[in-house]
């Protein structure tokens, strides 16, 4: 399993990847700074404040499966968010 720092740096680089591609799809449309490109930037910000408390927290019985149980969830919702940036375009 990966370190608890490759973890954290996964879900940064994944999500603001998925931040860097809202703004690329709204400036190619010309519609900068759209409703639904700022609803899919304020969900990858609250999953990322979300997955990042989950990977901090202490006193878990299997730190190991919880961990792995982290990158399943960040997989889940970035699929989902990808999904909906592909509609912004």
């Amino acid at each position: 399993m990966a370190s608890v720092k490759e973890l954290k740096k996964d879900i940064n680089n994944v999500l603001g990847d998925i931040i860097e591609a809202v703004y690329i799809v709204e400036a190619a449309n010309a519609d900068q700074e759209s409703k639904e490109g700022a609803k899919v930037i304020d969900e990858a910000i609250e999953t990322f404040d979300n997955l990042i408390q989950k990977v901090n927290q202490r006193g878990v019985d299997n730190r190991k499966k919880h961990l792995n149980d982290v990158r399943k969830e960040l997989e889940t919702k970035a699929t989902g968010l990808v999904e909906k940036v592909n509609k912004l375009g």
